[in-house]
């Protein structure tokens, strides 16, 4: 799943298939920190795996970024709870 792409005017990262579109959305908190509030997967796109290649890519985007993270999304706090090698990322 390569066709995920940034889109920083809407603060949000967006994959488009068969033109439905998922995303995970943020809130830029400050230089260094961004809030990672809402990951949406209409239920078209659903058991395909959309959400968690969006949380890959945003956290490998904070991490090339030297950005800290706040988990709002359960999703994502979920995520990074299960894999250790993330949790540098947190605030």
């Amino acid at each position: 799943m390569d066709n995920i792409t940034h889109n920083p005017s809407a603060r949000r990262f967006e994959m488009v298939i068969d033109g439905v579109t998922a995303f995970l959305s943020y809130d830029v908190m400050d230089d260094d920190t961004l809030d990672y509030n809402h990951t949406i997967v209409p239920s078209e796109l659903g058991g395909r795996g959309v959400g968690t290649a969006l949380v890959k890519y945003a956290l490998t985007y904070a991490r090339e970024h030297n950005k800290k993270i706040i988990t709002s999304c359960s999703f994502v706090a979920s995520y990074v709870n299960k894999h250790d090698e993330y949790q540098d990322l947190l605030v």
